[in-house]
């Protein structure tokens, strides 16, 4: 259920701990490696921001590279009891002063809207298996 509800673009304004993330406008229902994606965002102002996928492992591993360099990735693991999922925001692609300059300006508010949206997605996933919608494996 976790991974259906990451792979699925349309979900993500659902999770989205940031409240940036508006409505997904062009993409596949399901996403798996090389898929592309558009997302109408606001921070401030109204852009849209293309990803592609980049990493993928079915149940276990997805991330996706924005406009820029950097990377979502939420991975994936199975415990005795439930599923631990780890959020990652990527900037390690960039030049050194790029990835400096974006851990300054951006670090703190990120690791906050990480965390929210980790909350979100879970509390996502335990509705969404309650009343028996989503699909994918369960998690």
């Amino acid at each position: 259920m976790i991974f259906a509800i990451v792979a699925d673009p349309r979900q993500h304004p659902r999770i989205d701990g940031s409240g940036t993330v508006h409505e997904v406008i062009a993409g596949p229902d399901r996403l798996v490696l090389g898929s592309e994606f558009g997302v109408n965002m606001k921070n401030g102002v109204h852009y849209k921001m293309n990803n592609t996928v980049m990493e993928y492992e079915e149940d276990r591993l997805i991330a996706w590279r924005t406009n820029g360099q950097h990377r979502w990735r939420y991975e994936l693991e199975s415990l005795p009891v439930g599923t631990q999922v780890t959020e990652t925001w990527d900037v390690s692609r960039y030049p050194a002063p790029g990835r400096a300059i974006l851990r300054a300006l951006f670090a703190r508010r990120t690791k906050r809207s990480l965390d929210v949206t980790l909350k979100k997605l879970k509390t996502v996933a335990e509705l969404d298996a309650a009343i028996g919608s989503g699909g994918g494996s369960q998690d």
